[in-house]
C-alpha cells in the first residue's frame, strides 16, 4: 500500500532557497509513539547543499515512517521559525526550529532539529555522488488525543449464533444536541439535506458533518462472525461512513485478532500482517483494492465498504465463547476505535445457562458448607455442655 505521495515545491526568501520533497524512503528511525507501530513517526530531513551570498539552499525531505496513517486531502502544512543566532556554520546561515506539521489538521508534534550524517545524492546520470554541506533531522509523532479531543469511529458487533446485535456504546463521538447546538448532525430522511451539506461545505471546514445517530460517530466498523465450517470460520466486515463532508481516499484498517496468523482468504479488501515483535502475528492492516473499493466515499448509499475473512482454526486456541470471535482492536485510518464494553458482547446461546448453574452451583456449595460448619460448631458447644454439667455433679457429691 503506497502511504504517501510526491510533490516538489520551490519558493524564496531573502536569505534562503528551499526544495521541498515528499516521499517514501527506508530511511532508518528510532521514535517510537505505539505498540502496533513502534517505528511510526514524520520525519523531516533538512539538508543544506550550497552556499549563497546571503544564505545557503536546502532541500527539505519529509518521509512518513507509519504503517498505517497516511496524509489525507487536502495534504500538509509544515512551519517553522528561524533561531535569532546564526549557525555554527563555514557560512553564514540561519537554523530552522519550531516546527510545526499539519496533516492536514494538528496532531503531530515535533522535536528539535538534530545534526546527522549529511545526505549523499546521485547524480540523474549516475556517474557522480555529492553530499550535503550539513543535514538536520526533526520527528514528529502523532497523538490522537491532540488531533481531536473525541474519538472518529466505534466499532459494532453481530453473529450468527445471537439475534442480539451489539451496536456501538451511545454518545461514543458525541451527543445529539440540535436544540442548544443545532446543525450539529444531520438527518439522513430531511428534504432539505442536500441544501445543508452543501452549506456546509462551503465553509470548508475539517470537522466532520455527521448523520444523526446514537454513537454520532464519523465511521462505524461493524465485525459480524458470519459462518461457522468445521475446519473454517467466516467474518464479515462493514466500514460505513456517515460523515457527510469527508471521502475517505485509500482509508486503512488496522484489526487486531489471535486468529490472523490464520487467514486463509481475503475478499475485496487487501491485507499485510503487522507483526512488529515478529513471534507475534495477531494483527493485520487491510485496504481497498485499487479503482474498486479504494474510496470509502461520503455518507449515503455509497458510504460503506465490506469484505469477508476466512480463517483456518486452530482446535487448540479457537472457540466463540467468552466474546473470542471478536476482535481486540480495530483503528481506522490510524485512529484507535471504541469497541463496546466486553459484557455487552453477543453471546453463545447456552452460555447463560451455564453461567446460572455455574452460579447455583456456587451458591449450594457455599451453604452447604456454612451448615456444616455451623453443625461442627453446634456439637462442640454440646460437648463442652455436658462435661461441664457432669464436671458440676461430681463436685456436689464431694461436698456432700
Amino acid at each position: 500500500m503506497e502511504l504517501c505521495s510526491r510533490s516538489l515545491m520551490r519558493f524564496t526568501t531573502p536569505t534562503i532557497l528551499l526544495l521541498f520533497l515528499l516521499s517514501c524512503s527506508t530511511f532508518t528511525s528510532t521514535e517510537a509513539y505505539d505498540a502496533l507501530d513502534p517505528n511510526g513517526n514524520i520525519t523531516i530531513k533538512w539538508d543544506v547543499i550550497s552556499w549563497t551570498p546571503d544564505g545557503y539552499v536546502a532541500v527539505v525531505t519529509i518521509f512518513n515512517f507509519q504503517q498505517y496513517r497516511h496524509i489525507q486531502a487536502p495534504g500538509w502544512t509544515l512551519g517553522w521559525t528561524w533561531a535569532k543566532k546564526r549557525g555554527d556554520m563555514e557560512h553564514d546561515g540561519r537554523v530552522p526550529k519550531n516546527f510545526t506539521l499539519k496533516a492536514p489538521g494538528p496532531g503531530y508534534t515535533c522535536g528539535p532539529a538534530k545534526i546527522v550524517k549529511p545526505t549523499k545524492y546521485v547524480t540523474s546520470d549516475g556517474r557522480r555522488v555529492t553530499q550535503a554541506m550539513m543535514t538536520w533531522n526533526v520527528t514528529c509523532t502523532y497523538s490522537q488525543f491532540l488531533a481531536q479531543k473525541t474519538p472518529t469511529c466505534c466499532v459494532s458487533l453481530s453473529s450468527f449464533y445471537n439475534d442480539t446485535i451489539v451496536p456501538c456504546p451511545t454518545c461514543t463521538c458525541g451527543c445529539q444536541n440540535n436544540l442548544t447546538q443545532p446543525g450539529s448532525c444531520v438527518n439522513p430522511d430531511s428534504p432539505y439535506l442536500a441544501s445543508v451539506v452543501s452549506e456546509q461545505e462551503k465553509r470548508n471546514s475539517y470537522a466532520p458533518l455527521v448523520q444523526c445517530t446514537s454513537h454520532m460517530c464519523p465511521i462505524r466498523v461493524h465485525w459480524h462472525v458470519k459462518v461457522n465450517y468445521k475446519d473454517y470460520w467466516r467474518v464479515k466486515v462493514t466500514i460505513t461512513n456517515f460523515n457527510y463532508r469527508m471521502n475517505y481516499t485509500k482509508w486503512n484498517l488496522v484489526v487486531q485478532h489471535p486468529n490472523f496468523d490464520n487467514l486463509t482468504q481475503l475478499f475485496s479488501f487487501n491485507y499485510k500482517p503487522l507483526n512488529p515483535y515478529q513471534n507475534i502475528n495477531d494483527t493485520a492492516m487491510l485496504w481497498g483494492v485499487q479503482f474498486y473499493n479504494d474510496l470509502l466515499m461520503q455518507a449515503g448509499p455509497l458510504g460503506n465498504v465490506q469484505s469477508e475473512l476466512l480463517f483456518q482454526k486452530d482446535k487448540s486456541t479457537f472457540t466463540f465463547e467468552k466474546g473470542w470471535g471478536f476482535p481486540r482492536r480495530i483503528y481506522f485510518n490510524g485512529d484507535n476505535c471504541v469497541m463496546p464494553p466486553p459484557d455487552a458482547y453477543p453471546y453463545l446461546p447456552n452460555a447463560g445457562l451455564r453461567q446460572n448453574v455455574s452460579l447455583l452451583v456456587l451458591l449450594i456449595t457455599l451453604l452447604t458448607s456454612v451448615a456444616i460448619q455451623f453443625v461442627h460448631k453446634l456439637e462442640r458447644n454440646m460437648k463442652q455442655f455436658l462435661l461441664i454439667v457432669i464436671v458440676g455433679e461430681f463436685t456436689a457429691i464431694l461436698l456432700l
